[in-house]
């Protein structure tokens, strides 16, 4: 008869859950125990690492589209956790900055470091290189993308209403996890502004390589952009079946 660590073998397969973790007694055996306290030092550590934005800029420079740097009103990285509020506002001058490239868009595309800047220096770059030729072929008119530093996602309202953007899609650092502590997600906002709650965005989450794949997280953003261009709402309103769509492609089975 299979012994007890043999039944959970098969389930560890299917997770990266910690499930039937070795005991000594009332507690944890060292092997589990040291590795729970790395993990936790690992979400720590991402929450507290700044992100290198010209190096990120330089990236998404790559990929043929103009790119703006700005920063949120949160002037640094322990300002910025402990005042969300700034955090979802820009930089006097930012505001300014951004003014200039005003015009009529169908999305604005916004970079955050968030709670994990790692997330968004290692995941947006391939994420939006996958994005952008979907969203050409839906002839959507794309407004310069922007990278904000210690920005929260409605600090993309902001900026899509100074852009001129119908849509926002914000790629953001996710709170890291135990077994996460680098996953991106992304929030879609149809015609925001200063008095828009997260009932109205729909949201992609644990983008990574492990998680929802680049090619996969674009196919969902391009849908959902479509539905929200063709509905004029986004949120709760809005039932994403990307998921369907996804499963029915023959390329992706």
């Amino acid at each position: 008869m299979a012994g007890p660590d043999h039944n959970w073998a098969g389930l560890r397969q299917l997770t990266a859950a910690r499930i039937g973790l070795a005991r000594s007694g009332a507690s944890l055996a060292t092997a589990p125990l040291l590795d729970f306290k790395l993990a936790h030092a690992r979400a720590r550590d991402a929450v507290h690492k700044p992100l290198d934005q010209p190096r990120l800029v330089a990236d998404l420079q790559t990929l043929g589209v103009p790119v703006r740097a700005t920063a949120s009103a949160a002037g640094d990285r322990q300002t910025y956790l402990m005042r969300p509020d700034l955090g979802r506002r820009l930089a006097p001058e930012a505001a300014t900055a951004l003014a200039k490239d005003a015009g009529r868009y169908d999305v604005a595309l916004i970079v955050c470091d968030g709670l994990s800047a790692g997330a968004v220096q290692m995941h947006a770059t391939p994420t939006l290189a996958e994005l952008l030729p979907l969203l050409r072929r839906q002839n959507m008119n794309v407004a310069p993308l922007v990278v904000v530093m210690h920005g929260r996602v409605a600090v993309g309202d902001v900026i899509a209403g100074l852009l001129g953007a119908d849509c926002a899609v914000v790629l953001i650092g996710e709170r890291p996890g135990l077994t996460a502590p680098d996953s991106m997600g992304a929030y879609l906002t149809w015609r925001p502004g200063p008095q828009t709650t997260d009932a109205a965005r729909n949201c992609i989450s644990n983008i990574r390589p492990d998680g929802i794949g680049y090619a996969d997280a674009a196919a969902k953003l391009a849908y959902l952009l479509g539905a929200i261009r063709g509905r004029r709402l986004s949120g709760v309103q809005l039932k994403d079946e990307s998921d369907r769509l996804l499963s029915a492609d023959p390329a992706r089975t």
